[in-house]
């Protein structure tokens, strides 16, 4: 498994819906990027330049991220993007 460093959180986005609330089907290229993911992993945080960072989420939350943040992996076929917890900008609960 991949374990975060510092103040850095693996996140899976979940999948965002083929058709909008009112029925219309959207296209591959109509589609924005989904910004809700699942929290996997969580760094300790700790001292993170110079300043103490204490983590906000934890494994299992529902997040909302910025829309191109973080940096995306392939690990054993599965997608994944590491974030700093900067670029989380809220829990969904």
């Amino acid at each position: 498994m991949i374990k975060p460093l510092a103040d850095r959180v693996l996140i899976k986005m979940i999948e965002s819906e083929e058709t909008t609330k009112s029925g219309i089907i959207l296209t591959a290229t109509t589609k924005e990027k989904p910004q809700i993911a699942q929290v996997i992993e969580v760094g300790p945080g700790g001292r993170v330049d110079g300043k103490e960072v204490q983590m906000c989420v934890k494994k299992g939350d529902k997040i909302v991220v910025s829309k191109y943040a973080g940096t995306e992996i392939k690990y054993e076929g599965e997608e994944y993007i590491i974030v700093k917890q900067n670029d989380i900008l809220a829990v969904v609960e």
